[in-house]
């Protein structure tokens, strides 16, 4: 029942997703936002039914409560990410920042973590992985959002070849404080192994990867944010796909 539960609202999450490039306006701004809603009711659910109260409340405290702080610093002072503002299409502002902008972070902290602990070992080797999925993760969602208007740097240079609009600082902003992130979250959250129910997580992961590079190629246009994405980002999420790969059994020599 647990494990139906995240796979029905990956379901309705996928299902949002697919609408989001076949929409435009105001209607697609409303499927940004539901579409975050869902993704961290999925994560957060799903770690409370799989690993307890201590596992959500330490995904909220350091993704949805970091994400906010960091956010607000950012917004008020240019550090870490450059000098940025929101627009008002994303819904209500705290301090400069929508709300659902630490709610996106919150969503994918959760199976960037668990794709981790299932791909290797030791807390270090962890953290690395999951902060270096998490941040360039961002190497899709930048350029997306900037494209619709969601958000600006006000000095977008350097950048990345074929990516106007953001800063290179603003993914080494990224990488830096998703690796407090993650390490606060493997402190805090004591999850360290696999459970059979992390599947849809596993699933999640893999979809957003996949999924982004196909939409920026594909439907959005953004062929150079495809081909960064794809490649820096599927260094940190293919390994994930080989360590769930069936193996095939040795053949016995007679």
């Amino acid at each position: 029942m647990k494990t139906r539960l995240s796979w029905w609202l990956l379901g309705v999450l996928i299902l949002a997703q697919i609408c989001y490039p076949l929409t435009g306006g105001s209607v697609r701004a409303g499927l940004t936002v539901a579409t975050v809603l869902i993704g961290v009711l999925l994560s957060v659910t799903h770690a409370l039914l799989s690993r307890g109260l201590r596992a959500a409340a330490a995904l909220v405290g350091t993704a949805t409560l970091g994400g906010f702080a960091v956010e607000a610093v950012g917004v008020a002072t240019g550090f870490p990410f450059g000098t940025y503002d929101y627009s008002g299409e994303l819904g209500p502002k705290l301090l400069g920042v929508p709300l659902i902008i630490p709610l996106a972070w919150t969503w994918m902290a959760w199976p960037a973590w668990l794709a981790a602990i299932r791909v290797v070992r030791g807390r270090a080797a962890r953290v690395v992985l999951a902060a270096a999925g998490l941040a360039t993760w961002d190497l899709f969602l930048d350029p997306q959002m900037v494209a619709e208007g969601y958000w600006r740097w006000h000095d977008p240079v350097p950048a990345l070849p074929g990516v106007p609009g953001i800063p290179v600082g603003n993914y080494l902003g990224w990488l830096g404080f998703a690796l407090v992130l993650m390490a606060s979250l493997s402190v805090a959250s004591r999850v360290s192994s696999p459970v059979a129910g992390d599947a849809p997580m596993y699933a999640l992961w893999l979809w957003t990867y996949a999924s982004s590079v196909l939409a920026h190629a594909v439907f959005l246009g953004l062929w150079a944010s495809a081909l960064w994405g794809g490649v820096l980002m599927g260094a940190a999420v293919l390994p994930l796909a080989l360590a769930l790969a069936p193996r095939r059994k040795p053949v016995p020599v007679a």
